[in-house]
Parts: C-alpha cells; sequence; structure tokens
C-alpha cells in the first residue's frame, strides 16, 4: 500500500487568480513609487530636484515654437485630458448599464470619474508649482505633482485594457498593451515638450493612473473571471 506523503498538496493556480496576484504586485509597485517620488517632492530631494530641472531644460521646446508643432503636441497631449476620457468611455458606460452589466459600469465609472479628483488633492497635498522657464514655460495656476494628463491617459488605457483583455487573442492582447505604453509615454513627453510638467510629474500620474484602476478593478472584480469582468 502506498502511503500518503506529508507536506501541502500543490496549488494550482487559475489565470483568474495570476491575474489579481499580478494586479496586486503592480499596484503595490506603482503606490511606492508615487510615495518615493512625492516624498522627494515634499522634501525637496536634491538628486530629484536636479534631475527634473535636467531633463526640463533639455525638452521644453520652447515658446517661441512654429504653429504647426504647437498644433502637433496639443492633439498630442489631448488623449490626457478629461473630456478625451469622457468621449471614448462614455458610449462603453451605457453599452454596460444597457446590458445591466452592473458591476462592470460601476468600475468604470468609478475608476474614469475619480482619478482627476483624487489627483488635483494629491497636487494641492504636495503643492509643487509648475517648472519656471526664464521666457515662457507654463503660466497656470494650478499645481504640478503628479500630471493630472499622465494620471488620465493612464486611467484611460488601463481601463481599455483591463475591460478588453478577456476578449482578446495572445497577439491581439500583445499589439493592444503595445498601442497602450506607446499612447501613455506620448501624453507624458508631451507635457514635459510643452514645459508644463516636470519628469517626476509625469512618472507619479501614470503610477498613480495605473494604481487606482487596478485597485479599483480588484475591488470591484473587473479582472478575469471576476464579477465585472467581460466574458
Amino acid at each position: 500500500m502506498e502511503l500518503p506523503q506529508h507536506g501541502s498538496p500543490a496549488v494550482t493556480r487559475t489565470p483568474a487568480a495570476s491575474s489579481a496576484r499580478a494586479a496586486v504586485w503592480v499596484t503595490a509597485a506603482c503606490l511606492i513609487l508615487l510615495a518615493l517620488l512625492g516624498a522627494g517632492v515634499k522634501s525637496d530631494f536634491g538628486p530629484q530636484l536636479r534631475l527634473d530641472a535636467a531633463v526640463s531644460e533639455e525638452v521644453y521646446v520652447g515658446d517661441r515654437r512654429a504653429g504647426a508643432l504647437n498644433g502637433v503636441l496639443e492633439v498630442l497631449t489631448a488623449p490626457g485630458s478629461w473630456w478625451v476620457r469622457a468621449l471614448v468611455l462614455l458610449p462603453a458606460l451605457v453599452y454596460l448599464l444597457r446590458r445591466r452589466l452592473w458591476w462592470t459600469a460601476g468600475w468604470l465609472a468609478t475608476a474614469a470619474v475619480l482619478v482627476g479628483p483624487l489627483t488635483t488633492g494629491l497636487k494641492e497635498y504636495f503643492g509643487r508649482i509648475r517648472p519656471p522657464f526664464e521666457e515662457g514655460g507654463a503660466r497656470y495656476d494650478s499645481l504640478s505633482f503628479p500630471s493630472g494628463h499622465a494620471s488620465g491617459i493612464a486611467t484611460l488605457v488601463t481601463i481599455a485594457l483591463v475591460l478588453t483583455w478577456p476578449l482578446l487573442s495572445s497577439r491581439a492582447r500583445a499589439w493592444s498593451l503595445t498601442a497602450g505604453v506607446v499612447l501613455v509615454v506620448t501624453v507624458g513627453l508631451t507635457r514635459m515638450w510643452l514645459g508644463v510638467h516636470y519628469l517626476s510629474d509625469v512618472v507619479g500620474g501614470w503610477s498613480f493612473g495605473v494604481a487606482w484602476t487596478l485597485g479599483t478593478a480588484l475591488l470591484f472584480g473587473a479582472l478575469s473571471g471576476g464579477r465585472a469582468a467581460l466574458r
């Protein structure tokens, strides 16, 4: 007779459990990065401030840029705006409500609507002014850290990926992820090209947008296999 073996039985992870585990790790990493950058802003951490200043001076294209270039930059930076988020996600929200997918609709609305006010709250807490340039630069009354456009586009892309992920093939997932990363990076770069944000503002915005969206996805069960996931 074969005796039973002692020890813990092997645990087989389902795709849903793997997705949730990965989302937890990504959310935690993004929150830690946001906290570290925020602490550097709050404490005037020298190396971070010097890097921000050097990058800003290097990439800022100046206020005397050609009208055509300015138009291109404004178009490229627009996807991070709240109105683009509304334009893209409102039809999806209506579709979900009509299909009575309440949990999915609730997650989408929560993630998309609250990221703006929460980013503004973080700006008020950290109190960082926009990059100052001798000739031009940002002349906004709003504060700088973290970037609202960066958090907005990170939220938009993350929502789109989470929603469509269960419906996509492996090849389509790779292409969608690549396109999403390119869009997020492009919007972040335009904020520095326009002279309205520092590097750490943009990275902080990306971190907050991803952490907020994945965190709410975990709470609502919007990841693959969850109650709010599309099937």
